[in-house]
C-alpha cells in the first residue's frame, strides 16, 4: 500500500525546521560528522534483513533467494561500503587535511591524469581480485595538483552557503536515494528533504530509521506523494537546489515546463521556468561493445552470463542496464554468442514487471520489431526476457537506439569493419553519435586480442573517446555505481536544453575534482564468478558475507566469504 502523501502544510513545517538547522549543519565539526556516519552505518547493518524483505515483497518475489541476494547487494551492502569509505575520508581530512589515496594512485598516461581508486584498501584486494578502477580526470587536470584539489568541500577557506536541497528519489534501486542524501548533506553542506518515489516509498520509514542521526538533528526530512508533491517542492521558495534520479522527461518538466510549443520557445531562448541549480542522473541506452576475437565455447558461456546479468539484474529496471549489444557484423561467432545469451536467459526466472509502464514499453519495442525473440511466459504480472536481433545500425528514428526501454528487453546490432581495431573505432563512433545517453558503456575484449600493442593502444583510445561517465572493460559498468570510490554520473558536457543522462557526479568518496569518467577493468575469465552474476547459486550467502565485510572489515571474515564465493 502506498504511503499517504505529505500535505503542503507538513512540507512547509519541515522546510522551516530544515532551514533553521542549516547553520548548525555548516558549523558541525568533523568528529560529529564522523560519529553520525558511523551510527548510520550501524543502523543500516541492523535493519538490513528488514530492508531487503520489504524490497523483495514489494517487487513481487518474496521467496526468491536470488532476488534477496540481489537486493542485499544493491541496498545495504552498497550503503555500508560507501558510508565506511566516506567515514574513512572524513577521518583523513580531520587528521591530515585531505582524503588519503592508495599508494602511487596518481598516474599520467598519454597526457591525461588517471587516479586509481580500486583497490582502495587491503580488503578490496581480497574482495575484488583482478579488478582495477580509475577516475580519468578532464584535460585541464594536472597530476601535481590532484591531491591539493581533493576534499575542497572541507577546505578551511570554503564557507558554504546555508540552504535546503531537494532530492527526488529513484524508484528502482534502494541505495540511490540515501546516497544522494549523503552527498547533499556531507559534501554540499545543505540540509535535505527527500521525496520518495511512489514506486518504492515503502523504503521511506527504513531510510528514516537508518538515517535517524540526520533526522533528529533536523538535517533530513522524508516526504511522500506523486508528481504534485514533487512540483510543489521544486517550486518552493525555501528550496536552494534540486537533485533528481529518474527520467529526462521529468527533468525537462521541472526545468522547462510541460511539453509543447511554449517549452520549445523557452529552450530556444534559454529561459527556464525553474532556475534553481539542478543535478541529475537520468538513464541511458547502454551499449555493450563485443570486440571479435578467439573466444572459446567457455568464453561465450561466461560472457553470456555477464551480458544477461547486465539486463537481468532487477528485472531490467536499471538506468545502467545493457540495451544494445554491438557486434562485428561478419564475426564468425556473432550468432553463436547471441544464441548463448538466449540459452542463458532460458535459465533465468522471469521477473515481475513492478515498475509502472513496463508492459507498455515492452509492447512498443515488440511492435516496432516483431522479429524479437521472447524468452519465458508473460503471465501474472511478469514479462518475458526479450532480445531484438540484427537491428539495422542505420535505421532512422530507431527506438532501440533512441529510447531507454527500462524493462526486460534489449537489442543486438552488427557493424562492418575491416579488422577488430577498425571495428572498435566504428563502435565508439556509433555509441557517441547514434545512441541516446551519456551514462555508461561496456567493452568485452578477449585478453589475446587486447595483448597486441596496436589493439592495446586502440582500447585506451576508445576508453578516452567514449562520451560516457562510466566505462567497463569486461564487466558491467554498474560497478562504478556500487564501489563508492568511483565517481558516478553522466559524461560532462550536457546542457539543460539537451540533458542526455544528466549533470554532475555522486558518491566519489575520495572527493576528487575535475572528473571526466570512471573506468572499471576486470578479468575476461573471472574466477570465481562475481556474486552479482545472475546464475550465482549462492548470491544470498555471498551477499550476507559481503555485508559483514563492508560493515566492519576483518580478515577473520574472509574464509566464510571465500567459501561461498568459490561455490557458485
Amino acid at each position: 500500500m502506498a504511503h499517504p502523501p505529505t500535505t503542503h502544510q507538513e512540507i512547509d513545517q519541515y522546510l522551516l525546521e530544515l532551514g533553521e538547522a542549516s547553520d548548525e549543519l555548516i558549523g558541525l565539526g568533523l568528529d560529529e560528522r564522523i560519529a553520525m556516519v558511523g551510527e548510520m552505518r550501524d543502523r543500516i547493518y541492523t535493519i538490513a534483513d528488514k530492508w531487503v524483505r520489504a524490497a523483495t515483497e514489494h517487487k513481487g518475489m518474496p521467496n526468491s533467494s536470488w532476488v534477496y541476494g540481489e537486493e542485499l547487494l544493491g541496498g545495504p551492502v552498497i550503503l555500508c561500503r560507501c558510508l565506511r569509505l566516506f567515514e574513512n575520508s572524513l577521518r583523513d581530512i580531520r587528521d591530515t587535511g585531505k582524503p588519503r589515496l592508495p599508494k602511487n594512485a596518481i598516474e599520467e598516461r598519454d597526457g591525461r591524469v588517471y587516479v586509481r581508486v580500486l583497490p582502495a584498501d587491503r580488503y578490496d584486494r581480497l574482495m575484488f581480485q583482478g579488478f582495477r578502477a580509475e577516475a580519468l580526470l578532464n584535460s585541464s587536470a594536472d597530476k601535481d595538483s590532484v591531491e591539493e584539489n581533493m576534499g575542497l568541500a572541507y577546505a578551511p577557506e570554503n564557507r558554504p552557503t546555508p540552504g535546503i536541497s531537494l532530492v527526488l528519489g529513484a524508484g528502482n534501486v534502494a541505495s540511490i536515494a540515501p546516497l544522494d542524501v549523503v552527498d547533499k548533506i556531507f559534501l554540499e553542506h545543505q540540509t535535505c528533504i527527500l521525496k520518495m518515489n511512489p514506486v518504492n516509498d515503502y523504503l521511506g520509514p527504513l531510510i528514516e530509521e537508518a538515517f535517524d542521526p540526520l533526522v533528529r538533528r533536523n538535517f533530513l526530512r522524508v516526504v511522500y506523494g506523486a508528481g504534485d508533491v514533487g512540483a510543489y517542492l521544486c517550486n518552493h521558495a525555501s528550496i536552494s537546489s534540486i537533485h533528481i534520479t529518474g527520467s529526462h522527461h521529468t527533468h525537462d518538466a521541472i526545468v522547462w515546463g510541460p511539453p509543447g510549443p511554449e517549452r520549445e520557445e523557452r529552450k530556444a531562448s534559454g529561459n527556464p521556468i525553474n532556475t534553481k541549480p539542478i543535478t541529475s542522473e537520468l538513464g541511458n541506452v547502454s551499449p555493450v561493445i563485443v570486440v571479435p576475437g578467439p573466444w572459446t565455447a567457455k568464453d561465450l558461456s561466461t560472457q553470456a552470463v555477464n551480458v544477461v546479468t547486465m539486463l537481468g539484474n532487477n528485472g531490467g529496471f536499471n538506468c545502467n542496464a545493457a540495451r544494445v549489444l554491438i557486434q562485428h557484423k561478419s564475426w564468425s561467432l556473432r550468432s553463436s554468442f547471441r544464441d548463448e545469451i538466449i540459452r542463458t536467459f532460458q535459465s533465468v526466472p522471469n521477473r515481475v514487471a513492478y515498475y509502472p509502464g513496463a508492459e507498455e514499453r515492452f509492447d512498443a519495442f515488440i511492435a516496432d520489431h516483431p522479429n524479437a525473440q521472447q524468452i519465458g511466459e508473460r503471465s501474472n504480472g511478469t514479462l518475458p526476457w526479450g532480445i531484438i536481433p540484427d537491428v539495422d545500425p542505420d535505421g532512422e528514428d530507431e527506438i532501440c537506439f533512441q529510447t531507454e526501454a527500462f524493462c526486460s528487453i534489449f537489442a543486438e546490432t552488427g557493424l562492418e569493419a575491416d579488422d577488430p581495431i577498425a571495428f572498435l573505432k566504428n563502435a565508439v563512433s556509433f555509441c557517441n553519435n547514434r545512441l541516446w545517453g551519456t551514462l555508461n558503456a561496456c567493452i568485452l575484449i578477449h585478453p589475446e586480442t587486447a595483448a597486441s600493442p596496436a589493439m592495446a593502444e586502440a582500447l585506451e583510445q576508445a576508453i578516452r573517446d567514449l562520451r560516457y561517465g562510466a566505462v567497463g572493460i569486461n564487466h558491467w559498468p554498474a560497478m562504478c555505481f556500487a564501489l563508492g570510490t568511483t565517481p558516478w554520473g553522466a559524461y560532462p558536457g550536457s546542457t539543460l536544453e539537451d540533458i542526455q543522462s544528466g549533470l554532475g557526479f555522486v558518491h566519489n568518496t575520495f572527493m576528487l575534482e575535475n572528473v571526466e569518467k570512471a573506468v572499471i577493468r576486470g578479468p575476461f575469465r573471472p574466477a570465481p564468478f562475481p556474486p552479482w552474476f545472475v546464475t550465482h547459486r549462492r548470491m544470498k550467502q555471498v551477499a550476507k558475507s559481503m555485508l559483514e565485510m563492508e560493515y566492519c572489515p576483518s580478515f577473520t571474515k574472509v574464509p566464510k566469504l571465500a567459501w561461498h564465493a568459490l561455490h557458485p
